[in-house]
């Protein structure tokens, strides 16, 4: 039988009690992640529980590799039931790997399965799996609803035509699917992704590409969008003339580093200041190494599975950042993340740099992310916001996530923000004021973030 039981993960009666009287009942607001607008626009079906579990989700596809199983079975041509065998025969080694709970509370939140996943009981839960994924309400929209999901936050490009979006809001369907502004393309001018896309756009000058921008911030709240996305593997901050780099680097020209981050910063501030304008949340997700195996990248391209930390300082470029912007424009709301824990406790300091009110918490921590969405990274992140700012203000969880089946990992973490808060309450650290207690939790769960995105 499954070790997942109503008190999984909860040590103390005060974790037990935050947890099933006020975290348990919450609803969800994804406010990022990464699902097909598609695939919810066309409410897909899904051929197999291996299309499900393992379709495009690296997390599941890198302990698999560390395990040895060969390519084929994981991004390969081998058959689907033969890729979920190896995945079976993985996961019992995945002792303190947050891919064993998330895995067998999928099982259990979705298909019913109490049983442990492994290669014994491999073939009787891939036959009850499919067997379930052949009715109505196991396609892609009875999945979200199921979860008890009111919001989802897609991660769209600028030349996205919103198409999906567009027939999602136009159909009966109860969960508001939002686009979010994710222009990174246009902002990596060192890439060699850069020039293909600019000519996409068709502009011929830096200000031409700016009011192409400008147009499509425009439709993006036209339809619905509220929120940004932009992934700095670095924080550039460089002042000087980004028109003379744009067009340099558009004749074909190599640019230096510096010139590099003076385009990079000009058009973060630009960005910054019209999602200022129009109340927008701007998220800066920090600190990726990414595409770090050549032959695997040529191979299966970006998000595959062959991304890590990187260990760049950013406290001071990120101050002086974020510090041009409030100058000129006055900062949106902001949401910083980290993939390097090291730089908790520069987050955690840099957002009293910039909290203004009206609006509480203005300036937020993101939640643990990609390789912190475990219990060590999120207790971390969660001490490192308490210590120094407001966690009761902060808007929680979102699944970073491209599978249908990842919302468990909000009951995952709230389990463990109902453990860590109700041990403070259990060792006499805060008062068991439990009306108090029991605001913060459905705050943090989910009404701090219906306030923060206006939804």
């Amino acid at each position: 039988m499954s070790f997942i039981h109503d008190d999984f993960m909860l040590h103390s009666e005060a974790a037990r009690k935050l947890y099933h009287a006020y975290a348990e009942k919450m609803p969800i607001i994804d406010y990022h992640c990464h699902l097909s607008p598609k695939m919810i626009a066309e409410n897909a079906k899904f051929r197999n529980i291996t299309e499900l579990f393992l379709g495009g989700d690296h997390y599941k596809w890198r302990v698999m590799r560390s395990n040895g199983v060969d390519e084929a079975y994981i991004t390969g041509d081998k058959p689907d039931y033969e890729k979920f065998l190896k995945f079976a025969e993985t996961l019992p080694y995945c002792i303190g790997n947050p891919m064993y709970h998330w895995t067998h509370l999928e099982l259990k939140r979705y298909f019913g399965i109490d049983k442990l996943l492994c290669p014994e009981t491999a073939d009787e839960i891939w036959n009850t799996c499919n067997e379930l994924l052949l009715r109505e309400d196991f396609r892609a929209r009875a999945l979200i609803e199921k979860s008890n999901v009111k919001v989802v936050c897609t991660t769209d490009d600028p030349l996205d035509d919103l198409s999906y979006h567009r027939a999602i809001a136009a159909s009966d369907f109860a969960v508001k699917v939002y686009p979010a502004f994710r222009p990174d393309k246009a902002v990596e001018i060192g890439k060699e992704t850069f020039l293909p896309y600019v000519e996409q756009t068709g502009a011929k000058t830096y200000e031409a590409l700016w009011t192409f921008l400008c147009s499509r911030l425009d439709f993006f709240a036209e339809n619905g969008c509220r929120v940004s996305d932009h992934a700095l593997d670095g924080v550039p901050f460089a002042t000087g003339d980004a028109s003379a780099v744009f067009e340099k680097r558009l004749r074909g020209e190599a640019i230096t580093k510096t010139e590099e981050e003076i385009y990079k910063t000009d058009l973060l501030r630009k960005f910054a200041g019209e999602y200022a304008r129009r109340g927008w949340v701007m998220q800066l997700h920090i600190g990726a190494l990414r595409n770090n195996n050549t032959p695997m990248y040529q191979k299966l391209g970006p998000d595959t599975g062959f991304d890590s930390i990187n260990d760049l300082s950013i406290a001071e470029p990120l101050s002086r950042l974020l510090d041009s912007i409030e100058c000129e424009s006055g900062l949106p709301k902001t949401i910083l993340y980290t993939l390097n824990p090291k730089d908790n406790y520069v987050l955690g300091t840099m957002l009293g740099n910039f909290q203004r009110g009206p609006v509480k918490g203005k300036i937020q921590f993101g939640s643990g992310w990609w390789f912190n969405d475990q219990r060590d990274g999120m207790t971390e992140q969660m001490k490192a916001l308490a210590n120094l700012g407001l966690l009761s203000r902060f808007v929680g969880m979102l699944t970073d996530s491209r599978s249908f089946v990842s919302y468990p990992r909000h009951e995952y973490f709230r389990r463990i923000l109902c453990e860590l808060i109700g041990g403070w309450v259990e060792k006499g650290e805060y008062p068991a004021d439990f009306n108090l207690l029991g605001e913060m939790i459905e705050g943090i769960c989910y009404t701090n973030a219906k306030e923060y995105f206006g939804f």
